[in-house]
């Protein structure tokens, strides 16, 4: 699996979360209770009492949302460094061959900033930065064609799984023939 550079994504549900933060501000001026707040917001009193403790604080600002505390992001500098790792391929660091997998972009992000992604977060980052999956652009000079067409015509047959067949059949398991 390569990748390549392509389009990006936006956080949707940032909005939402800080228009829920900004009215419980305004309920925070107006005097009213914790239990009060998350019931009207439908949130619990555990996160409008963080929202209260950030608000007197540091104001408005302290509880405007800084994204998902779980993601561990990268910053600009970091993306870049990245992409030049990814660009100099597989065999620079490592790898047997020229094939770049979410699993080996996940390690080497590991290596190079000592941050930890799952192989989805590690997608989710290289498709927002338009990274995208590339097929090759030409067979591999190893293929044997001679090997491959004798394999379609005398394995396959026999290993791939054979057709159901057309009539109706029946859920019962105690009518097993009946299928």
């Amino acid at each position: 699996m390569r990748y390549a550079q392509g389009g990006g994504l936006t956080d949707a549900g940032r909005g939402a979360r800080e228009r829920i933060r900004l009215e419980a501000v305004e309920r925070f001026g107006r005097g009213e209770k914790n239990r009060e707040i998350a019931a009207a917001l439908r949130v619990s009193e555990r996160s409008v009492e963080r929202w209260r403790r950030a608000w007197r604080e540091r104001g408005e600002a302290g509880v405007l949302t800084k994204g998902s505390p779980g993601r561990p992001r990268l910053g600009p500098r970091q993306i870049a460094r990245l992409e030049r790792e990814l660009e100099r391929g597989p065999l620079a660091h490592g790898w047997a061959d020229q094939r770049w997998t979410l699993a080996r972009v996940k390690t080497l992000i590991g290596r190079l900033f000592h941050v930890s992604y799952t192989v989805e977060g590690t997608w989710r980052l290289l498709k927002r930065h338009g990274w995208s999956w590339q097929q090759p652009a030409r067979r591999a000079i190893e293929r044997d064609e001679e090997a491959v067409e004798l394999w379609e015509k005398e394995v396959w047959p026999r290993v791939r799984a054979p057709r159901r067949r057309a009539t109706a059949g029946s859920s019962s398991r105690t009518r097993p023939a009946s299928r």
